[in-house]
């Protein structure tokens, strides 16, 4: 399965096509927009939510409520372009219009500067409007497709938010994957632990008060994939790398890490490893998951525990020094919507990524034209190294 997305922040649509889905399986445009409709929401989202209502449309692939095996394109319109017909015209326009919202401040910890070097802009609002997190729109959309994808395989996907801005979130023990969904979904700011939602909610008040915004570290947890996904024979093919660049690969996040992650460097190997075990019930298991279900870049059939660190939003309400491309002299950065904090909204991108990563190797291993082929190897092999 592969995915190209295309479209800018303010341009007229943002649109997707997915390659290799298989057929037979069932598909709705609201199996798409619950995921959109979840990614424009969470505590400390700006004005740009309040425009747009995303909504998806299907112009190819999908027949009767079922995906045919062909190409799938999914179109979302952006509302707001009405307001930006001129200046992101695709057609050439009158040199005077072609100024209006010209930026030439560019924004620190953005594509901005970097981008108009790299492209040779003149108008650093190209780099802004295709750097933008709109863009994340559509990779939710393919997202929610290989949702539906690991749904079929009994495979269940949920993410939350641990740290806001330096505070964490202590995550009680023994949660199930079901359980970590269903009370981060209940949450405007998707913790698990909700006592804690009111102080968090006013420390966001505060920082959007005083014209800033915070980061945080986001951790998406998959449990029921089997063993076996993923290679150690080439570097390229170590699942967890792929997961990891899928991961940095979004707006703003700047870090990842499986299981204890960073931790294990201040441990020995005794509290590290994961003590294998077996029963004739679940098979293969371990006593404990520091590892986050990875060993030698492959799956070991315990649940992939991930997570992502984004930073803070680089667009500020009190902006930061910059300079002026034109003329070399010191100017405050410019000014786009942004929010003090999106890291529900974050989360569920990542969500979508990593479902998109590991529904892309499940079908790279096994026969996938359509879903039945699909359920009846993954069940075949879920047998075998439960009793190797």
């Amino acid at each position: 399965m592969r995915y190209l997305t295309a479209g800018e922040s303010h341009g007229p649509r943002l649109t997707a096509i997915i390659e290799g889905v298989p057929a037979g399986l069932s598909l709705t445009a609201e199996d798409i927009n619950i995921d959109l409709k979840r990614r424009q929401g969470g505590y400390g989202r700006g004005g740009r939510m309040k425009i747009e209502s995303d909504r998806v449309v299907f112009t190819s692939g999908v027949r009767h409520g079922k995906t045919t095996g062909a190409p799938i394109t999914m179109d979302v319109i952006n509302k707001d372009h009405q307001k930006w017909l001129e200046i992101m015209s695709a057609e050439d326009i009158d040199n005077r219009l072609k100024t209006k919202r010209k930026i030439t401040h560019p924004r620190p910890g953005h594509a901005d500067l970097v981008g108009g070097m790299k492209y040779r802009f003149e108008d650093l609002r190209n780099s802004l409007e295709r750097s933008s997190a709109r863009e994340t729109t559509m990779r939710v959309a393919v997202g929610a497709v290989a949702k539906r994808i690991l749904t079929e395989l009994d495979i269940e996907i949920a993410n939350h938010v641990v740290v806001f801005g330096g505070k964490t979130i202590a995550v009680p023990d023994g949660l199930t994957v079901s359980e970590i969904k269903t009370l981060a979904g209940q949450s405007e700011l998707s913790v698990v632990n909700q006592e804690r939602e009111q102080e968090i909610k006013d420390y966001i008040d505060r920082i959007k008060k005083e014209g800033d915004t915070i980061g945080g570290v986001v951790e998406t947890i998959v449990g029921g994939v089997p063993a076996g996904l993923g290679s150690y024979v080439q570097w390229d093919r170590k699942l967890d790398g792929k997961l990891a660049q899928a991961v940095v690969s979004i707006n703003a996040f700047k870090g990842v890490e499986f299981g204890v992650g960073f931790q294990a460097g201040y441990r020995r190997g005794s509290e590290v490893m994961d003590e294998i075990l077996w029963n004739e019930e679940d098979g293969y298991t371990r006593r404990t998951n520091n590892l986050g279900g990875f060993e030698g870049g492959m799956t070991n059939g315990q649940p992939i525990v991930v997570r992502g660190v984004m930073k803070p939003i680089p667009t500020l309400y009190k902006p930061l020094m910059s300079v002026d491309i034109e003329t070399h002299e010191p100017y405050k950065a410019t000014v786009e919507r942004s929010d003090p904090t999106a890291l529900p909204a974050a989360g569920v991108v990542m969500e979508a990524v990593v479902a998109t990563v590991i529904a892309n190797e499940l079908l790279d291993k096994f026969s996938s034209d359509n879903m039945e082929e699909l359920k009846e190897a993954v069940a075949g092999h879920r047998e075998f190294v439960k009793h190797f």
